[in-house]
């Protein structure tokens, strides 16, 4: 199953004013693994940001000002997200945006028709999820990230792609954790506006060559006849012993068997 948990942020918070679009954040999962796949950009909305909005997110029209438009966009968007469960919070909210911005495309350009939303692709609400398990209790994203004790100490404005990544931490959580972890990856994959994918060095802990090695203690004479014995009685009442089909191989400080 892919899924991509996605945040935006905007001008204001209705597309029926005017407001647009100025940053898209996204985090893919397949059956609920990372992928390292990731979109993030931000657009020149064509518009002053409401004073209000950039309280919020902190990103002001300076900013945005060199930023490419929606249209410059859309696509890579629009193929990163297709045939995508999206997961977001207050899904209405963030779709109503991405298909207020679809529909202006559409009607300038036509073919090909992008959107909509629901049409093409899956979404599920955290917000709405939240609110059913929790019912009665604060569930912001803030709220969520300390009932799971997901840390976001380092989230003071909000972001596209930062909250993207807090939330898919928030959305694993409640929905019973998650089944792998990606870390072998040295590096993670970020789509940019022409549809490329550019690498990003990912930030994981190695841990310090240095540090104490943990010994192996081979067993002594006494211990392995005891062993011996209790293989012995297995042989005896089970007709045989699969500890003897393994070869053993025994150096200075490990033992292995195969």
């Amino acid at each position: 199953m892919r899924q991509v948990i996605l945040d935006t942020e905007t001008t204001g918070i209705d597309p029926r004013e005017g407001h647009r679009l100025i940053e898209i954040g996204g985090v893919e999962m397949i059956n609920r693994r990372f992928t390292g796949r990731t979109y993030h950009q931000f657009i020149n909305p064509e518009r002053e940001i409401e004073a209000e909005a950039i309280e919020v997110h902190g990103i002001t029209n300076e900013r945005v000002a060199d930023e490419p438009v929606f249209a410059e966009v859309a696509d890579a968007f629009w193929e990163f997200i297709k045939g995508a469960e999206l997961v977001i919070h207050n899904a209405p909210f963030d779709v109503g945006f991405i298909d207020h911005e679809f529909e202006k495309l559409n009607a300038v350009r036509g073919e090909p028709l992008l959107g909509p939303v629901a049409k093409h692709c899956g979404v599920l609400d955290t917000l709405t999820m939240a609110r059913e398990k929790h019912p009665g209790q604060r569930n912001s994203l803030d709220a969520l990230c300390k009932r799971y004790d997901i840390d976001n100490g380092h989230r003071v404005l909000h972001g596209a792609l930062l909250d993207a990544e807090i939330l898919a931490d928030v959305y694993l959580a409640m929905t019973g954790g998650q089944t792998a972890l990606s870390l072998d990856a040295e590096a993670t994959a970020t789509v940019n506006a022409s549809g490329q994918q550019q690498s990003m060095t990912q930030g994981i802990r190695r841990l310090d060559e240095q540090r104490p090695r943990l010994s192996v203690r081979l067993p002594d004479e006494t211990e392995r006849q005891a062993h011996e014995a209790k293989l012995q009685g297995i042989r005896e009442s089970a007709g045989q012993c699969l500890w003897d089909s393994l070869e053993q191989y025994v150096d200075d400080d490990t033992v292995t068997r195969h």
